[in-house]
């Protein structure tokens, strides 16, 4: 496996034809996120930026995605949505706001900030605090096997999590990190589940064959320097900017587009349980609302980042773009082809003893996997 010195940034839209939490200030530059007011019940309703807006879509230029379908009649429907906005990952979800999709399908969007951890937006979903997220799928697994009753309905892209070496320690490949410590920002976030199945994948326990220390997003690349770990893994925008800002002692020795990975999803989209059996014409206004806004973002990237460079004002525009094309925005499969990859993904947690030896993969992806009108 070959590192990229360039995070990937050179990848095109090959895939399928074409196709966490970040800290709310990071020591490389960060002051991530934005100011929320107060909402009920202890949530916090985002301070949304409406400088952005663009006059609804009404018409699609030839050559580009649509959704068809069924459309929401009547009057909008308001829907919560539980966004933090420190992944650049989910940049669809705030594109759909302030390009219009949300309104195209009917939908009166708000955007609900709820400040933990992924576990915090499902139980979120699963007690009627929010109707919809978007998260990493890695993150979400864990939980959905454990019962908490939210239903996935698209992908929303590939990439944005990376694994950074120093350039001098001549690693070539993962499996050079046998016997070495690996920092991360959570011990149970999702670049250390990705990074535990790619070991996994080659060979090396995850548990045994490498040594985890967690530390502060802000203080992997220090550890790094320092030699307290011989690699970090973080997601984007953080471990993005991390080896940006290293001037080139640190390489990108492997990403969540590694492998076989590479044409699967990193995030989806979650609705409460009750919402997709109670109104599943909603549901499909929302999907084919995110899908269009994700392929807005890959067809789009620098519009995109225009739109997410309202919550990180302290990065630079072209550098919000570059993340975004080295990501997969064009791949957001639904149904058989997301529940196909809910049982890859599963079935690789399960090898690497992130779920249960006893869970079955394909029982659980058609349980919380589910099939909505294109």
């Amino acid at each position: 496996m070959a590192r990229s010195d360039e995070g990937g940034t050179e990848r095109t839209l090959r895939r399928r034809g074409l196709i966490v939490g970040g800290a709310a200030s990071l020591g490389l530059g960060g002051g991530f996120g934005w100011d929320a007011v107060a909402g009920p019940a202890g949530n916090a309703s985002l301070v949304l930026p409406r400088d952005l807006a663009q006059p609804p879509i009404c018409r699609v230029a030839a050559g580009t995605e649509t959704e068809t379908g069924p459309v929401l009649t009547g009057p909008k429907r308001h829907l919560r949505f539980a966004y933090n906005g420190t992944g650049i990952c989910t940049a669809a979800v705030p594109v759909a706001l302030h390009r219009g999709y949300y309104e195209k399908h009917n939908l009166d969007v708000e955007f609900v900030a709820l400040a933990g951890s992924t576990d915090q937006m499902l139980q979120a979903l699963a007690t009627d605090k929010a109707d919809a997220g978007g998260s990493m799928l890695l993150n979400w697994l864990k939980p959905l096997e454990q019962g908490f009753d939210v239903k996935l309905t698209t992908g929303m892209h590939g990439g944005c999590t990376r694994l950074l070496v120093r350039r001098d320690a001549g690693f070539t490949d993962i499996t050079d990190l046998k016997g070495k410590t690996i920092g991360v920002s959570s011990i149970s976030g999702s670049p250390r589940h990705f990074f535990a199945i790619l070991l996994s994948n080659h060979g090396i326990d995850p548990d045994t064959g490498v040594t985890w220390r967690e530390f502060p997003a802000d203080l992997l690349a220090l550890a790094l320097q320092r030699g307290e770990v011989q690699a970090v893994a973080d997601s984007d925008p953080s471990v993005w900017l991390t080896r940006l800002r290293s001037n080139g002692e640190l390489v990108e020795l492997a990403s969540n587009l590694s492998e076989d990975y590479a044409n699967l999803s990193c995030c989806t989209l979650g609705v409460r349980a009750a919402l997709f059996h109670e109104e599943l014409p909603v549901v499909a206004a929302l999907t084919r609302a995110i899908r269009e806004a994700a392929h807005h973002v890959a067809t789009q990237p620098d519009d995109a980042a225009e739109v997410f460079s309202k919550y990180t004002p302290k990065v630079p525009v072209e550098q919000l773009a570059a993340m975004l094309r080295s990501h997969t925005h064009d791949h957001h499969p639904v149904g058989a082809e997301l529940r196909a990859e809910v049982i890859k993904i599963a079935s690789d947690l399960k090898r690497a003893a992130i779920i249960k030896p006893t869970t079955d993969p394909v029982k659980l992806a058609n349980r919380v996997v589910v099939d909505v009108p294109a």
